[in-house]
């Protein structure tokens, strides 16, 4: 049986956003994608605030950490105190592989931490590891399609 997921990638970058659809168009399963470009409309999209009053409850978040107007570590650490977000898991996906970053992403609550990989072949694979671990073999929380 195959299942549906939902997944938020905030990114700001259109190539990266691009090769992310590519890479999931093989996945082993069927997953619904929503991009937002910055931190802002990332939290506006999770709490189905104007202009997403019809958001799903993403089952993954795919975060990078540069983003304009909120950055990913703000976006994170919000998402992790809220109550009604907080088990949504959350994964960095981002260029910087700094040692500080890393040890603060998991402090905040990250669930896995991603340097994204030079060239289109290495990031598809990566994405598809992605698609491998969470979806095929992680066990998700059970969570509702629709926010509160």
């Amino acid at each position: 049986m195959q299942k549906n997921v939902e997944l938020l990638l905030v990114e700001d970058d259109s190539g990266d956003v691009e090769l992310t659809k590519q890479a999931l168009k093989t996945a082993k399963i069927i997953v619904s994608l929503h991009t937002v470009q910055d931190g802002v409309a990332a939290l506006k999209f999770l709490r189905r605030q104007a202009p997403y009053p019809d958001a799903v409850r993403p089952d993954l978040i795919l975060l990078d950490l540069n983003l304009p107007k909120k950055g990913g570590r703000d976006v994170l650490r919000e998402i992790k105190r809220d109550a009604a977000l907080s088990s949504i898991p959350v994964i960095i996906l981002t260029t910087s592989d700094s040692d500080v970053d890393i040890a603060t992403c998991y402090d905040l609550g990250a669930n896995s931490y991603i340097t994204k990989p030079i060239g289109i072949e290495a990031f598809i694979k990566a994405v598809h590891t992605i698609d491998d671990f969470w979806f095929a073999l992680a066990k998700l929380p059970p969570g509702k399609k629709e926010l509160p």
